[in-house]
């Protein structure tokens, strides 16, 4: 059992197939395969149920998985700590398009100067995928808003009972745009629309909404549309057009340099978290995460931003 083993193990786990995780590692599939049986053998255990096309893990694999995972962590940790003014290595951050546009700039600046040789790998995505993706390894920690969409009143627990470590990043102001000219909306039933400029289901700021209006999916619901678009320059085009109505936080509408011809409410107060694996515990984590506290409490109104 070595670490080219374990990192082999790990890939197909992730990946769930032989074929890709052979494409991620640029392996070939059979010394993959092959690896995985060795190490199986070694352990006298079956870590992966073999039936349909997918590589599950079985309750040994998945204990072992998480075995794995803190190996390795711990490996490129005691490599880093020999050479601690030299930290390298990479870190994958997923973020939702807000906090990717108004928030990360400055501390990924502030990060990057003070370790240049870390690479950092930034992708956008909706809050749920982006738990989703932390939890099947392929990032490494993700920026996501709190909205109950996993099911649970406290923020903490929720994470911790998915295996995931949660700090609190950033409390945002959710917005509610209206086109120029609407009267001001103290109810769901003052709106004049039923279309909303939204992002893709799994959005917490979304989801946020959907409650509000006290719907429980807008394609459920006849009475509503939805225009779902990739950016937050799109909806609030959309919305300035007098098309739509959206959900924005107020982070996004201060970065606009010229003032749009809109209305604007504030309906909901929600907090980001820098989510990671519970056992993930990369230098280069621990980096981030002492940057982002010394960020919180060195801003102008603390947390709140």
């Amino acid at each position: 059992m070595n670490f080219s083993s374990l990192e082999i193990f790990c890939a197909v786990a992730s990946e769930q197939s032989v074929a890709r995780a052979a494409r991620h590692l640029a392996r070939v599939q059979s010394n993959v395969t092959t690896r995985v049986k060795q190490l199986e053998k070694e352990l006298e255990v079956d870590l992966f149920s073999r039936g349909g096309k997918r590589m599950r893990l079985t309750p040994s694999g998945r204990t072992m998985l998480d075995y794995a995972q803190r190996i390795l962590y711990l490996a490129e940790e005691a490599r880093l700590a020999m050479k601690p003014e030299q930290q390298f290595g990479r870190l994958s951050i997923g973020a939702m398009e807000s906090t990717a546009a108004a928030r990360l700039p400055a501390l990924l600046s502030k990060y990057h100067s003070r370790w240049p040789r870390v690479e950092l790998e930034i992708s956008i995505g909706t809050s749920r995928s982006l738990v989703e993706d932390v939890e099947r390894g392929h990032l490494d920690c993700v920026f996501v808003a709190d909205s109950g969409f996993l099911g649970a009143r406290d923020p903490q627990s929720k994470f911790t009972a998915r295996g995931l470590s949660a700090t609190r990043a950033y409390r945002e102001d959710l917005l509610l745009i209206l086109p120029p000219n609407h009267p001001t909306v103290g109810r769901p039933t003052d709106l004049r629309l039923k279309t909303l400029a939204a992002f893709s289901s799994g959005c917490a700021y979304r989801s946020v909404l959907e409650r509000w209006l006290g719907i429980e999916n807008f394609e459920a619901d006849g009475d509503w549309k939805v225009m779902e678009l990739v950016s937050y320059h799109a909806i609030l085009a959309c919305v300035a057009a007098g098309s739509c109505f959206a959900l924005c936080p107020r982070s996004i509408v201060s970065l606009q340099r010229v003032p749009m011809d809109i209305c604007t409410q504030k309906i909901a107060t929600i907090d980001t978290y820098l989510v990671a694996q519970s056992s993930y515990k990369s230098s280069a984590y621990k980096e981030l995460l002492q940057f982002l506290q010394v960020s919180m409490y060195h801003r102008p109104g603390g947390i709140n931003g």
